[in-house]
């Protein structure tokens, strides 16, 4: 699987040179000039195993101390009744991320960047701060569920804890990338402790495999807790750090559009693993705590700890604990690397785990600060630990929507992508999963400001937020229309797709590279997406503030 070296690679916008070489993955190496074609099923297997890592670890990364807090709760509370959430998040989850590989592999430019050059510093910074605040305080939660293990296990807080971050940190900062993606291969593979787990509850699979199937809702619950639920399954299943994260990721793997397909398998891959390890854990909490004082009554990760122990024994409590102390571990690796990765863009630094801590100075500087500051807030005695992992829910929910949308007019950007920008069809399915999320932010947004929220205003911003999106796509469709109603202008539309299909054969498009960022065309922002960027602006600035006022109103209370 090989070429003559002296292929001439084409121009690209990469910033850091050590995103240029050779693909060296944790379970195999591509040649920066091997171009052959995979003819046999043994080539493209060897070529998906070097692949294989960034989709994997994005997915199992996810799948971090807040998500095992939610996914219990789920089970512990309602039992399987909201295993159909996970099916609906199957194609979300797909659909951004794969967006998310396919602007990486072909810009070789992180996400941060593209925003700041192609819609200006505000959204530039506003993007990075957020991304900033919202890590850190989600590695906090990483630490938080590490110190339910500890305490299981009977380990000192601060000793474990402080281990806990060395070896984060150490598995970073050794200059080999195919080192840490190793470890990080053999973290997402530990998450599947979990399987065991659910084996030895001995859960109804029959039931699970209909609630999974068929959505349901909880008998007798009030609508705005399972609601609110509901909308912490997705925010803590399709969150923005994973946007940065991937993106960047891919770029430092060295990874080009000729093996787009093989990184669609690997993010495949990863959404497997993470639909096995949230259906565990909801089934078995759900079984565990049938017809138990408990049910309905959820705590924390550390009590259904606790109470894997106390109904099903130690052997599953140890297997759950170490598969939680393995999810917070490479939970904090990830989003850690996500701000790395983004201030290394934003300010043209070396970023890349090709490189020494020595030759990364700045890179390293921010993974290994955020990471000591989380650790170190964790055993601050009296810190509100609990309002800090509310906040992250809260701040996640509101600022995914904004995320999206960027993700989204990216992928839609000709100069970009060229001829990898999306098609119709997807930028309607995106579209449409951008207005539930701005919906959900609404709801949750209001049930932080409004702890007593009802089930009946809930069910009035959905049912008006549905209307507005109809009406407004109506709208959208006929001005469109009426645009091309002309024969010159209907006629030129169909020149121009034309030409386009034609300019790009598909080794034009294996090899199509963003050009360098400075000899980008300016973006062709229309009237209309100025107006809802204007409009998104003024919605996250006062939703921000005003869950920001909520939290320190609660930790002065508290």
């Amino acid at each position: 699987m090989s070429t003559p070296i002296n292929v001439s690679p084409p121009r690209s916008a990469v910033l850091d040179e050590a995103h240029l070489g050779d693909i060296k993955g944790a379970l195999g190496t591509i040649a920066h000039h091997d171009t052959a074609p995979r003819n046999n099923w043994w080539a493209r297997i060897r070529t998906l195993l070097a692949i294989l890592g960034p989709g994997l670890i994005v997915m199992v990364g996810d799948n971090d101390a807040g998500a095992f807090g939610t996914y219990t709760q789920a089970g512990q509370n309602y039992g399987t009744t909201l295993l159909w959430t996970m099916l609906l998040l199957v194609p979300v989850l797909f659909v951004n991320q794969e967006m998310v590989l396919r602007l990486g592999a072909v810009t070789g430019v992180g996400h941060a960047r593209l925003i700041f050059e192609r819609f200006g510093k505000f959204w530039g910074a506003f993007s990075v701060v957020d991304l900033f605040i919202l890590n850190a305080l989600t590695i906090v939660t990483e630490f938080i569920g590490i110190t339910f293990v500890l305490d299981f296990f009977g380990i000192s807080k601060v000793t474990g804890v402080c281990i806990a971050a060395a070896v984060t940190m150490a598995a970073v900062s050794t200059g080999n990338f195919r080192r840490f993606e190793r470890f990080a291969v053999a973290l997402c593979l530990l998450s599947l402790l979990l399987v065991p787990v659910l084996v030895s509850i001995h859960p109804p699979v029959a039931q699970m495999a209909h609630d999974f199937f068929i959505p349901s809702w909880p008998a007798n619950s009030k609508l705005s807790d399972v609601m609110l639920l509901v909308i912490g399954i997705v925010g803590t299943t399709v969150a923005p750090w994973q946007l940065f994260f991937q993106q960047s990721y891919i770029v430092d793997k060295r990874i080009t559009p000729r093996f787009m397909k093989y990184e669609k398998a690997d993010l495949w891959i990863g959404i497997v693993f993470v639909m096995i390890g949230a259906v565990a854990m909801i089934s078995f909490c759900a079984a565990l705590y049938a017809g138990k004082p408990e049910f309905g009554n959820f705590t924390d990760a550390g009590g259904v700890i606790a109470g894997l122990e106390k109904y099903a024994g130690r052997t599953p409590a140890v297997l759950f604990a170490i598969a939680l102390l393995d999810a917070c571990i490479i939970g904090a690796a990830a989003v850690s690397l996500s701000t790395a990765y983004a201030i290394g863009d934003v300010f043209k630094i070396r970023h890349s785990l090709h490189r020494g801590v020595t030759d990364a100075k700045g890179f390293y500087l921010v993974y290994f600060g955020i990471i000591s500051a989380a650790a170190a807030l964790v055993l601050i005695p009296g810190s509100p630990l609990g309002l800090l992992t509310e906040a992250v829910q809260t701040l996640a929910g509101v600022l995914l929507p904004s995320a999206t949308v960027f993700l989204l007019l990216l992928c839609n950007d000709r100069a970009v992508l060229g001829p990898w920008v999306n098609s119709k069809k997807l930028n309607f399915f995106t579209g449409a999963v951008v207005w539930v999320l701005v919906m959900l932010s609404i709801i949750l947004t209001a049930s932080v400001l409004y702890p007593d929220i009802t089930g009946e205003a809930i069910i009035e911003v959905l049912a008006g937020g549905t209307l507005l999106a109809v009406v407004g796509y109506a709208a959208t469709v006929t001005v469109r229309r009426l645009r091309l109603a002309s024969t010159d202008a209907a006629a030129s539309a169909i020149a121009q797709a034309s030409d386009s299909e034609q300019q790009f054969s598909k080794e034009a498009r294996n090899t199509w590279r963003m050009p360098p960022l400075e000899e980008l065309p300016a973006p062709q922002l229309t009237l209309s997406k100025r107006i809802w960027m204007g409009v998104l602006r003024g919605y996250l600035i006062v939703a921000v503030a005003l869950v920001v006022v909520k939290v320190v109103q609660m930790t002065l209370l508290h």
